[in-house]
Formats: structure tokens, C-alpha cells, sequence
């Protein structure tokens, strides 16, 4: 005879009971784990509309959701849970007016526009989101692209002089060097002729006083009768001409925004480049400057690799 303590094969509303408490707890961790997002901006277009639509979709069990600026009180009056998504300038000033609220992501902004309102002294409860491509990576476009470019021409202005140390420092272990030429008066274009006879190609910034429709047509001109390639600043500049540019989409931006989201907004960068982009190139402009094809895929696949493993 066996002494001991008997086993009883579970009953079916012991099995109930155990999948309801189950159930019960993921339910419980899901609500505590969901967060109230909320997309700021001037006004609520179609393309904004898609995009929280786009966020929405990868964040099912989340509240995304869209307020106009008009509507909204002062930052400070928001509750501290939210997670604040800004996506224009005047959402941007508004969001200053306070340095109390809830923690905020401002989404594709410059580094000419950041400069321009934070002179360095960025506000603490900022998470800057950069619109305009790493100048590193740009340079490494170049150095994969035109292989036997040696001499980088940059324009530049009151604002933007401010980019030209750290081009100088991720040029010299490239073996590049910057030739850089202030333009502060466009209608002038001597600066422009000037840089473009000492360089080998030239790399726009994401200036728009430099680089706009109305300069687009002196610059592209400029650069290839003298043959030379412009590479940059954005992907608008290369299907109005340039050669080529790195760049991130709309679906890089919400991949970035989704993994930040996953994370408590503490551990949010102070400032972030896109880890996730395109290369976009310019076949027509390449055969008139008789340069290969660019494989983009291929090109952005290396570029990716090259910033994983330096």
C-alpha cells in the first residue's frame, strides 16, 4: 500500500478557472502597456490623416489619435502620460512656450531649423527627429558613387557655416576634402562659379535659403556644364536634377517611430538620425555625366552595412 498525498487529474473547471486567471493577467499587462499617443500639428491635410491612419495600424492596441494646434491648451495643461508627436514648425512653437508636459518627439525637423531656435541649448524634454540626411552618409554617397572624387564643394550661408566642422571632421578619415564657399547673396553667382572650378563634385545642404526652386535652375546649370555632379540635398533636388541622394520615406519614419514608441520615454534619444533609409538617384543625369548606373538597392544596402560596422 502507498502512503502520501494524492494526485487528482485537474477537472474541466479547473482548466476554465486557470484560463480565465490567464487571460485575465495578459489582458491586465496589454491596458497597463498601451499608451495615448497624440499627433500635433497646424492642420489635419489628407497626407496627415494618412500618416496617423499608417501609426495607428502599427499600434493597434494603442490610442493614436490627431488634435489640431488650435485646439489645444497650453503644453503644461496635457497629462505628463501622453506621448506628444509634433509634426510642423508652429507645433514646434507652441510645444516651447512650456518646458512643463508630457515628453515629445518632433518629427522630421532640420538641423538648420533646430540651430535656428535652440542655438545649441536644446530644451531637455525634446526628442529631435532630423529630416535632412547625416552629412557622414552623404559623404560616404559620394565616396561610393564617384569613387575618384577627392574635392567636395560646399555652399554655405550665415546659417548653415555652423555644419562646416563636423563636414571637415567626417571627411578626413573618407580622404575627402571640403571646399567650402560662403553664398550669402544668391543673385551673385560668383561664390558659385568659384567653388565649382576647385571642387570635383559638389554636396548641397539642406539650406533652403541656398537650395529652392528659385535657385534650383543657376545651380544645376552651373554644375554640369563644368561636368561636375551635385549630389543632394534631398530627394526633391534629385528629380529636379541632382545625382543622387540618401533620403527616408514615409515608411522609414513610422518603423522609427514604432520602435521608439515600444520605449519608456526616458530612454528616448536627445536626437536621432533616421537608421532607416533610401538611396534615390537621377538615371538621366548620370548618363549625361557619363557615370555608370546606380544601383539604389544595392547602394543603400552598402551605405546600411558600412554605418553597422564602421
Amino acid at each position: 500500500m502507498r502512503y502520501g498525498t494524492s494526485r487528482k487529474t485537474p477537472t474541466l473547471g479547473h482548466w476554465l478557472i486557470g484560463l480565465c486567471l490567464f487571460l485575465t493577467a495578459w489582458l491586465h499587462g496589454v491596458a497597463v502597456q498601451a499608451a495615448d499617443i497624440l499627433l500635433i500639428g497646424s492642420e489635419e491635410s489628407p497626407g496627415v490623416q494618412s500618416f496617423v491612419q499608417a501609426l495607428s495600424e502599427l499600434r493597434p492596441t494603442d490610442r493614436v489619435r490627431f488634435q489640431p494646434l488650435a485646439s489645444l491648451p497650453a503644453p503644461g495643461k496635457l497629462p505628463a502620460s501622453l506621448r506628444l508627436i509634433l509634426l510642423d514648425l508652429p507645433s514646434l512653437d507652441w510645444r516651447l512656450k512650456e518646458s512643463q508636459g508630457p515628453a515629445t518627439l518632433v518629427l522630421r525637423i532640420s538641423r538648420l531649423q533646430a540651430q535656428q531656435r535652440f542655438a545649441g541649448a536644446q530644451p531637455a524634454h525634446l526628442s529631435l527627429l532630423w529630416s535632412d540626411p547625416p552629412l557622414s552618409r552623404q559623404l560616404q554617397l559620394i565616396r561610393r558613387i564617384l569613387p575618384q572624387a577627392r574635392r567636395v564643394g560646399v555652399l554655405f550661408d550665415q546659417h548653415s557655416e555652423f555644419m562646416l566642422k563636423e563636414l571637415h571632421l567626417a571627411a578626413s578619415p573618407l580622404h575627402l576634402e571640403i571646399v567650402g564657399q560662403r553664398w550669402d547673396n544668391t543673385q551673385d553667382s560668383r561664390p558659385l562659379q568659384a567653388v565649382l572650378k576647385n571642387s570635383d563634385v559638389l554636396l548641397g545642404l539642406d539650406d533652403p535659403d541656398l537650395y529652392n526652386p528659385k535657385t534650383a535652375k543657376n545651380l544645376l546649370l552651373s554644375s554640369y556644364s563644368r561636368q561636375l555632379a551635385l549630389v543632394g540635398p534631398n530627394a526633391a533636388f534629385v528629380r529636379a536634377g541632382s545625382l543622387a541622394s540618401t533620403y527616408s520615406d514615409q515608411r522609414d519614419w513610422l518603423a522609427i517611430l514604432d520602435d521608439l514608441l515600444d520605449r519608456p520615454p526616458a530612454s528616448w534619444p536627445r536626437s536621432l538620425y533616421p537608421g532607416r533609409f533610401k538611396v534615390l538617384s537621377n538615371a538621366q543625369v548620370a548618363r549625361s555625366l557619363s557615370i555608370e548606373p546606380i544601383d539604389e538597392v544595392s547602394v543603400a544596402t552598402e551605405l546600411a552595412e558600412g554605418e553597422r560596422h564602421p
